[in-house]
């Protein structure tokens, strides 16, 4: 008789319902995409499923920053470690051109003392050297080196751009040259205007005030330098205010909104900065550099106005802001004519513009 009439179990592993189901439980299970059933009218109609979607696109924005240049901590000091020693090179070799026109140099830089002594009726009309090592140290080491810096300064700001360059975005990095060029000439401009404007109209306040009390003007070259170059140097760095304020909104450290929402506060500060700078007490020469530097301040913001809008797509009304350029350029050189026809010059007492 069978073992299972009898009632006796089969040993595992001999036709157990465990042993059927051990097989199964190691087979490898396959993962397969359901197939999509739709029912007709003739019948239950069995479809291949439809492919996976494509993978979604990367963003423009995300692409340029996987073209952007990575770098470590160190290979940026390394980088600026270089820039630094270039600049250096550039100043350097522009101190040795500035070396040769040492002479003509002190002539151009002394002219508006000399104005002023002959417009205040000093005589001689001369600056005065009090120890013998004044004029070799100003003439021949610390006037070079002041050209150098302006003659020097787009090869420096270039070592800047270049240090900064690697990360900006790859349409970012096509404004070098331009980012030189305007940086450049505004250091420049902005001596000039030290030059034949405010320093000009200062110097002479300062050397006047005290001849009513019978005091005579003896000014050393020393202090006479050490004047020209804060108020030089003083004005260059201050035109560079829409510049910083572009690469403060290129990398994206500020915004126009938040220039615009606070420019009350900027005028505040730049009345501060331009009564410091200024070499005379009196409001004509304070609002001689107050108002150029307000004036900085907004083109800043409105380049880095610009500068969002293309990034966002968007273009800027080109139209208006022509027409409001051309209607201050029209402004000022109406004011100019007049100045120059009826033979009118600036003045630091009021209506300011005498004949």
């Amino acid at each position: 008789m069978d073992d299972d009439k009898l009632g006796v179990p089969s040993p595992e592993g001999e036709g157990s319902p465990e042993s059927s189901k051990a097989p199964e439980a190691s087979r490898t299970e396959v993962v397969t995409t359901p197939s999509v059933e739709v029912m007709t009218e003739t019948g239950l109609i069995r479809h291949p499923p439809p492919p996976p979607p494509p993978p979604a696109a990367l963003d423009p924005q995300d692409e340029e920053e996987d073209k952007m240049l990575r770098m470590s901590f160190m290979e940026h000091l390394e980088e600026l470690r270089s820039r630094i020693i270039r600049a250096l090179y550039g100043l350097g070799i522009a101190f040795i051109l500035s070396l040769g026109f040492a002479n003509k140099l002190w002539d151009f830089v002394s002219d508006p003392a000399i104005v002023a002594l002959k417009h205040l009726h000093v005589n001689p009309p001369r600056l005065a050297q009090l120890t013998p090592m004044e004029g070799f140290s100003i003439i021949w080491v610390e006037l070079p080196l002041l050209a150098s810096v302006f003659l020097a300064s787009p090869w420096v700001v270039y070592q800047l751009w270049a240090f900064i360059s690697p990360g900006l975005y790859k349409k970012e990095r096509r404004m070098a040259l331009p980012f030189v060029l305007l940086t450049a000439g505004l250091f420049i401009g902005g001596g000039c205007f030290a030059y034949f404007l405010a320093f000009r109209y200062g110097l002479e306040f300062l050397l006047g005030i005290g001849m009513s009390n019978n005091v005579q003007p003896v000014v050393s070259i020393t202090e006479y330098f050490d004047l020209f170059v804060n108020v030089t140097l003083g004005v260059a760095l201050v035109f560079e205010l829409p510049v910083v304020i572009f690469l403060l909104t290129l990398l994206h450290l500020l915004s126009p909104r938040f220039l615009l929402r606070h420019s009350r506060y900027a005028v505040l500060a730049i009345v501060i900065a331009a009564a410091i700078i200024t070499p005379t007490p009196d409001v004509f020469n304070l609002m001689l550099f107050a108002i150029p530097m307000c004036a900085l301040y907004f083109i800043g913001v409105f380049a880095g106005l610009a500068l969002v809008m293309r990034r966002e797509g968007r273009s800027l009304p080109w139209r208006t802001v022509l027409v409001t350029a051309l209607i201050v350029l029209l402004i000022a050189g109406g004011v100019t004519a007049l100045t120059l026809y009826f033979h009118l010059h600036l003045t630091n007492k009021w209506p300011f513009l005498i004949k």
